[in-house]
């Protein structure tokens, strides 16, 4: 047991230091990342903006006006049954979509496999989420739920 912890110990400590180098050796994203005055941006002109979070964290911090809101992955990380089928009726592979979650990292993630493996055109990723777009004094509506038309 103590010698599986020895050789553990080392690979242990090269796992933060990967966790900060594999950004740069990733190939670029697929999609476009958008900052906040991007969003801002492609709200004013109306862009369709999906916010992929779970009902609990609307509720936490309201939403971008105007955003649909469609859950893509589950509290362990699994897609949604929901999603393939709310997203296909809102979007269009060859029209812009926006995502954004709360930090930028499922929408990372769901924006390469719309680019890569489902066909879509035009995707952008809010890189640093809402948390990112609340602090920076981006507007919000407070979402006590999802209405019928996927929105609050």
């Amino acid at each position: 047991m103590k010698r599986k912890l020895l050789i553990l110990a080392p690979i242990l400590l090269l796992v933060p230091l990967a966790v900060w180098f594999l950004p740069g050796l990733l190939p670029a994203p697929p999609y476009e990342s958008l900052d906040n005055e991007g969003l801002e941006r492609m709200v004013q002109e109306g862009a369709l903006v999906v916010d992929i979070r779970r009902p609990e964290e609307w509720r936490q911090t309201g939403v971008v006006e105007g955003s649909y809101l469609v859950t893509a992955f589950d509290e362990r990380g699994r897609m949604t049954q929901e999603f393939p089928a709310f997203f296909g009726e809102l979007t269009d592979p060859d029209q812009p979509v926006v995502l954004i979650c709360r930090t930028g990292n499922r929408t990372d993630a769901l924006a390469r496999m719309l680019m890569e493996e489902a066909g879509y055109e035009q995707v952008y990723n809010v890189s640093r989420g809402i948390v990112s777009w609340i602090a920076d004094g981006g507007d919000v509506k407070a979402c006590p739920g999802r209405g019928p038309d996927l929105r609050c």
